[in-house]
């Protein structure tokens, strides 16, 4: 430790002629702890939802999503598909195709988006951990079953407790022969369960088997994308894709599928924490009062050292170290608190969220970084308020007239 920082010490606990200045200095402190603890909290609290966001978009997005260039879908063939065979790292690929429908229960009806998939859909996604109600099925002993989104299946009012009726999904044909012919063509879904992953799939789709939507759109080996399983190596995988697809198609990371969510997420995240940074800089503005009477109080042991020889520059490094032992101390009391309601949150679950959420409170989630982060945050803010006490120190001479 510096002489600097150790006479800095010194006057921080060393006896004060006028309480007063404890008082000020214990008010700074108690400021700049609540500041840290709740910079903590906030960055955890937006921790705990991105991490349960992106279980429920792990589990309903797939690790790598290959769409067409242009347009909605695009056709391959039996010898392209064998190319995913053959990639290394590559484990399991499942054929997509979705379309815009209406859908009709009892008397209510909601347009969303019919996702047809096939038999490897439920291995390369983790579609099956999403079911809130029934389960994963699509297609058994012939009867078209599907899975409706949380949102979708209130918007029709289905009733579960009644027993699933079947589910009357429309689409306009793409030809209509005559005047007697249908304008739409029309099956019959049984719901087998309802998925929820809290994002706008909720209120989007209807995942069922893909012949059906191939039978709406009257189309064959036409998919509006692949979705692909990887051992874990992503990167590597899509730029072997592209190697052999190129510019034709597009693939997509789990982050890049709903990258403009989470960005914004991210945004309100830094924001939270740039409006406290400010609320903790007002708060500061104590430490010039406190830093300022430690001034006035040590005026003539600042007097003695520039007698001994100490330098303005030296007289105002105690000072400004003083500002970091004040900030370093609120740091270490915030970081405190903020462990300890951290731990009650996570065991107890002091703040609950609303009726209706898959959780019943706010999640949180400490990440070592974060404390890093704030604890460079306050230091700077401490040292950015403690520069013009430091300077008046400065000024003081090495002889003072007795008033």
């Amino acid at each position: 430790m510096s002489l600097s920082f150790k006479i800095a010490r010194r006057f921080l606990f060393g006896k004060k002629t006028v309480n007063a200045i404890n008082i000020i200095t214990g008010i700074s402190v108690l400021g700049i702890t609540i500041g840290a603890a709740a910079l903590v909290l906030i960055l955890s609290v937006f921790n705990g939802f991105e991490t349960l966001i992106s279980s429920y978009f792990n589990a309903f997005n797939p690790e790598i999503k290959m769409l067409p260039a242009k347009g909605k879908t695009f056709s391959i063939d039996e010898e392209k598909l064998k190319i995913f065979d053959s990639i290394p790292g590559l484990v399991n690929y499942s054929k997509v195709l979705e379309e815009v429908v209406m859908m009709r229960y009892d008397d209510m009806q909601v347009f969303g988006v019919i996702k047809g998939v096939d038999e490897q859909y439920g291995v390369v996604n983790h579609i099956d951990s999403t079911i809130r109600l029934g389960s994963y099925k699509v297609e058994a002993d012939g009867v078209n079953y599907g899975i409706i989104g949380a949102g979708i299946a209130g918007q029709l009012k289905l009733v579960p407790e009644h027993g699933f009726e079947p589910l009357e999904v429309y689409i306009p044909k793409k030809d209509v022969a005559g005047p007697f012919d249908p304008f739409f063509l029309q099956v019959n879904i049984v719901p087998s369960g309802i998925f929820a992953v809290q994002s706008e799939a909720d209120n989007k789709y209807l995942i069922c088997d893909l012949a059906v939507v191939e039978y709406l759109l009257q189309t064959e080996n036409e998919y509006s994308a692949i979705e692909i399983k990887t051992e874990g190596n992503i990167g590597k995988v899509i730029s072997t894709l592209r190697e052999h697809f190129g510019s034709d198609f597009i693939f997509q990371n789990r982050f890049e599928q709903d990258e403009v969510f989470l960005k914004i997420m991210n945004i309100e995240k830094w924001l939270s924490f740039a409006i406290v940074c400010l609320i903790i800089f007002l708060v500061a503005f104590n430490l010039i009062g406190s830093l300022w009477m430690i001034v006035l109080d040590k005026k003539k042991d600042i007097s003695i050292l520039k007698a001994m020889g100490a330098t303005d520059g030296m007289v105002r490094k105690i000072f400004l170290a003083e500002g970091i032992w004040i900030s370093s101390l609120g740091i270490i009391f915030g970081f405190g608190i903020a462990l300890l309601l951290y731990y009650l949150q996570k065991n107890i679950g002091l703040i609950t969220v609303p009726d209706g959420f898959v959780i019943s409170a706010y999640p949180v989630e400490i990440r070592w970084e974060d404390f890093a982060i704030v604890a460079f945050t306050v230091l700077v803010i401490g040292i950015l308020i403690s520069i013009a006490p430091a300077y008046k120190a400065g000024q003081i001479k090495a002889f003072v007239r007795e008033e």
